[in-house]
């Protein structure tokens, strides 16, 4: 048999020529001689089917001619050891086009990138996989590098090859799982996917999980991009590190930011957003979920790519445009996190390559039957390091001060939404998912490490013991937790007719028994508008009057409540619809002067809140907090004094009744004068202007406890702060 023929009967070129080889490099590009005879020179191999001419152009200019082989491979030998070269080929009558050659180049991952990747230990993965622009020998090109072990062979197709992978075989890694490919010439804004074969022989088409920019939905292929984004604020991030969160201020503005305004992108809203949450005096905006998500209905909560901030919106580099622009306005920025599970779209990590991969193989545990999505398989390290790399990559390259982790409650346990038989208990015959738990202790373990001054918080429903426990006490290491039991009572009770609130008072007042043994969120959030159940106002008793005052009395009290604060966009000025992200908030009723003394009060509100230490300094702390209420205790008023570390003092009182009280005789912490510093039945928030002429006395009698007679409006929270002087002297009989 002659060489000719023995090559042509050569499964593995014909592989490499139809581009689907696992190591496509092994043939293609330079390759040193072999022999004693060859031990000198070099063997360039290119595959171009149907060229007329192929050449190998060196550097000072020089040309090898290349002869076709067979396959549409071509080859020839130079003397002396490889050097860098490109390709110039010519088809039919058209010029020559001088390209780079993909398989002339060594990897881009090194053997240490590929230890940590299947180690899930790789804290920067997003820079080692995915679409990356970079020089490498020498030649400027784009680098990919995609995990699929169960792949046979990877393409990389997109607008460079007409979506044709045949000539852009990807190499494999080894054990490692790994596949890259790093492509010369390719531009920012080029189009890809990975096009896989699976182990069942067939072809599938993929996005990259690892990509940093999408296309608009609905399209979906990945984009070749770079960041060209100068921060300048780095005063904000120095003063981030240095600050304790638990002992801060923590005031937070959730928005959705497809319809807070119609129509405006990451550049677009960041002044008027800015103004808008500096008049309302939050500390923090929080982001429903940015990352890219092929259905705007699940409002970012179903994520098909975890690395790449949504097109709707703008580019990656217009998101660092948004977020500096806050962080230079001083309002942090909380992102929402989406771990817990993932849509079963086609295109994206759905049987990635061909088998489940990022899911846990066993429907018991890799599939929300409710939600109709997948759940990632915790205990898989690539995985693992998946998610543990994807916050730190927000963290890092976006500069994002918090996570909000949505749904913790579904990766605890096993049972989460199943019925009996539906579940398979862990390795000690519990419902806790251990490698779940496992994964959140090290993403919060290690976004702390690296970044600290930050936020990680668990939206969590139940009653998990120590969600902000450190890891290193047995807990899941988050710096707070959605407090959903007290959201749930306190909405249940102030839906009620005034009537009948006293008999309902441990609707509010049950979360004081807790309030201490987590650090807390309190959370007013877009759950809790949508699906039927109607705006913050609209959940209100009475006229219209009556549901303002209501919300005023509603939020003052919130806010006095231990723990920080959370209100979703809309209900600051009293949205009245119920939320719905196909369209913008309802801005006009801002023209409404009661809707416009509401959106007054959260401000004043706010700016108060800010600089009243006892509502935030001790958070955490249950020596800083007591109930009030002697003599009377009336079940329609609840009062509480909270306590900073300096000495401060502050009283909260409602009235959640319909009718004012006067003359209330109330047993307060001091003896002296409490300053009136909020009331939220002020006219100038559109109340009626009942109070105690902004302040309140408390006098001790015959050596018995300070008590003062106090003014309480009708559905109105007052907030009293002590001040030491003048001094009021004990009254004696006689």
């Amino acid at each position: 048999m002659s060489y000719t023929e023995d090559v042509e009967a050569s499964a593995e070129w014909r592989a490499v020529a139809d581009g689907a080889h696992h190591d496509p490099h092994a043939l293609l590009g330079s390759h040193p001689g072999t022999d004693a005879a060859d031990r000198t020179s070099t063997v360039i191999r290119a595959r171009r089917p149907l060229a007329a001419s192929v050449a190998a152009v060196f550097a000072d200019g020089s040309r090898l001619e290349l002869t076709h082989v067979a396959h549409g491979i071509w080859e020839a030998r130079h003397p002396g050891p490889p050097v860098p070269y490109r390709l110039a080929t010519r088809y039919g009558d058209d010029p020559e086009a001088v390209v780079g050659d993909p398989y002339r180049h060594t990897p881009v991952l090194g053997d240490l990138d590929l230890h940590l990747i299947a180690e899930g230990r790789h804290e920067r993965l997003w820079e080692v996989l995915g679409a990356h622009p970079r020089t490498h020998d020498g030649e400027s090109g784009v680098a990919f590098a995609v995990w699929a072990p169960n792949a046979t062979a990877i393409r990389v197709v997109g607008d460079h090859n007409g979506w044709d992978g045949e000539g852009h075989a990807m190499r494999s890694m080894g054990v490692s799982g790994v596949w890259e490919l790093f492509v010369p010439d390719l531009p920012l804004g080029t189009r890809y996917k990975y096009q896989i074969r699976t182990r069942a022989g067939s072809w599938i088409l993929k996005a990259d999980p690892m990509a940093n920019a999408a296309q608009l939905p609905p399209e979906t292929a990945s984009v070749v991009t770079a960041s060209s984004y100068t921060w300048q604020d780095g005063a904000w991030m120095t003063r981030r590190a240095a600050t304790h969160a638990v002992a801060q201020p923590l005031s937070v503005y959730e928005v959705h930011l497809g319809s807070w305004r119609g129509g405006l992108g990451y550049r677009e809203i960041a002044e008027p957003l800015i103004a808008h949450v500096q008049e309302a005096g939050f500390t923090h905006v929080e982001f429903l979920p940015l990352a890219e998500h092929p259905f705007g209905g699940s409002w970012g909560y179903q994520v098909s790519g975890y690395y790449a901030p949504t097109s709707r919106y703008g580019s990656p580099d217009d998101l660092r445009h948004l977020i500096d622009r806050l962080h230079q306005a001083g309002i942090g920025v909380i992102l929402d996190w989406v771990p817990g599970h993932f849509p079963k779209d086609d295109f994206a990590l759905a049987r990635f390559d061909g088998q489940p991969l990022y899911e846990h193989p066993d429907p018991r545990r890799g599939e929300h039957q409710d939600w109709g999505t997948l759940i990632f398989d915790y205990g898989r390290p690539e995985v693992r390091g998946f998610l543990v790399a994807n916050a730190l990559y927000w963290l890092e390259e976006f500069h994002i001060d918090g996570l909000r982790v949505d749904a913790v409650a579904s990766m605890l346990y096993l049972d989460y939404s199943r019925r009996d038989g539906e579940w398979e208990p862990n390795i000690h015959g519990g419902r806790e998912n251990l490698e779940a738990i496992r994964f959140l202790q090290e993403v919060n373990a290690t976004a702390y490490r690296l970044h600290p001054g930050i936020l990680m918080i668990a939206e969590e429903s139940t009653s998990f013991p120590g969600v902000t426990a450190p890891t290193d006490h047995a807990g899941l290491g988050f710096g707070f937790k959605w407090n959903m039991g007290w959201m749930n009572d306190s909405l249940q009770y102030i839906a009620r007719d005034p009537m009948y609130r006293s008999h309902h008072e441990g609707e509010m007042t049950f979360s004081f028994v807790y309030a201490f043994g987590e650090n807390y969120v309190l959370p007013i959030s877009h759950d809790e508008v949508v699906h039927g159940k109607g705006s913050l106002l609209a959940k209100m008793p009475g006229d219209h009057w009556h549901k303002l005052a209501n919300v005023r009395a509603y939020l003052a009290y919130m806010w006095g409540h231990p723990g920080k604060k959370l209100l979703f966009m809309g209900q600051e000025f009293g949205q009245l619809a119920e939320w719905s992200e196909g369209r913008e908030l309802d801005w006009w009723l801002r023209d409404q002067p009661s809707h416009a003394q509401l959106e007054g009060f959260v401000g004043a509100m706010n700016r108060v809140y800010r600089v009243q230490a006892p509502l935030w300094e001790r958070d955490n702390d249950g020596s800083s907090f007591t109930r009030l209420g002697a003599p009377l205790w009336d079940p329609a008023v609840i009062a509480f004094e909270r306590r900073d570390a300096h000495g401060g003092r502050l009283v909260v009182i409602s009235n959640f009744a319909g009718v004012e009280l006067t003359g209330h005789r109330l047993t307060l912490p001091r003896e002296g004068v409490w300053q009136e510093v909020l009331n939220s039945d002020a006219t100038e928030y559109g109340g009626r202007g009942s109070g105690n002429l902004g302040m309140v006395v408390a006098v001790a009698g015959d050596g018995g406890a300070p008590t003062a007679s106090v003014t309480l409006p009708a559905l109105s929270t007052l907030w009293l702060r002590h001040q030491p002087e003048p001094h009021i002297p004990t009254v004696t009989n006689g």
